[in-house]
């Protein structure tokens, strides 16, 4: 017989398993039906333990991306070309949510002078130059280094592309543990902040899908550089939204997850170099 908690039967790996319907929910246009015994599905995110299965969201959300990389490449379309199509069916899946951070924070960050002017461009959502500009670099350095990676390992750039996936998510949580929120009423700080237990989960995920990626045709100096770029280009975003805004918002997080993913990206490129 099910033990009840809270008019819920409880089984094992419940919680992780809403957390990871939940990640889907917050960060991607996937359709994800309400499962058994979960609570209300639209209600407001609880980031203490919800970023624990981030690694597993981002390895999913990548993977009709990696289908339609492969697809593009075994039909002879060629690297650029199928690289193109693969983030163009992952902004699909994302609904472009992480790219819209970029912009507002290049836009916020390049065009203000003050911390509060800073923040009120990024809460404006119309796009300038700045964020157009990045937008438009962030596109290419991803499309041009999946197409390089598809040119030189052949099918190993799927896992490339997939772990790249899920290390910038883990990455991103660097502003959210390490920075207050930037503003007091905002959506990062109504959702809260991961709690120790989710941080280290969401880290030893991230860690078993890079050695998972190994027997997949992933140099191990490669898999290690890719974290180190990862985490580096995620807490040098961190350090900048400190001294540019005093703190975190949900843009912040988003640009981090991109220059993340970019540059888990460009290492493995650097490291499987002809």
């Amino acid at each position: 017989m099910d033990r009840q908690t809270g008019g819920e039967a409880d089984w094992p790996g419940r919680g992780a398993l809403y957390d990871l319907a939940g990640c889907l929910r917050f960060y991607s246009r996937l359709p994800v039906p309400q499962l058994p015994g979960e609570p209300d599905p639209h209600r407001s995110p609880d980031f203490t333990t919800l970023p624990r299965m981030l690694p597993l969201a981002g390895l999913i959300l990548a993977l009709p991306a990696a289908l339609v990389l492969a697809g593009g490449w075994r039909i002879g379309l060629g690297p650029f070309l199928a690289a193109t199509l693969a983030v163009a069916a992952l902004l699909v899946a994302t609904g472009a949510l992480h790219e819209d951070g970029l912009a507002d924070v290049a836009d916020g960050f390049g065009g203000g002078a003050t911390r509060e002017r800073r923040l009120e461009i990024m809460r404006d959502s119309r796009i300038g130059t700045y964020g157009g500009v990045a937008l438009v670099l962030a596109l290419a350095l991803r499309i041009g280094a999946l197409a390089t990676l598809l040119d030189r390992t052949g099918y190993a750039a799927l896992t490339g592309l997939i772990l790249a996936a899920a290390l910038s998510r883990v990455a991103a949580l660097a502003p959210m543990v390490l920075l207050p929120p930037a503003r007091p009423g905002g959506l990062s700080a109504a959702v809260g902040r991961p709690n120790r237990a989710s941080l280290a989960t969401a880290c030893a995920l991230g860690l078993a899908l890079a050695l998972a990626a190994l027997p997949l045709g992933l140099p191990f100096g490669g898999v290690a550089l890719m974290i180190l770029w990862a985490g580096l280009a995620a807490l040098v975003l961190t350090w900048l939204a400190r001294a540019k805004i005093g703190g975190q918002t949900g843009d912040v997080i988003g640009a981090c997850q991109q220059v993340a993913d970019i540059a888990a990206l460009l290492a493995l490129v650097a490291a499987v170099a002809s």
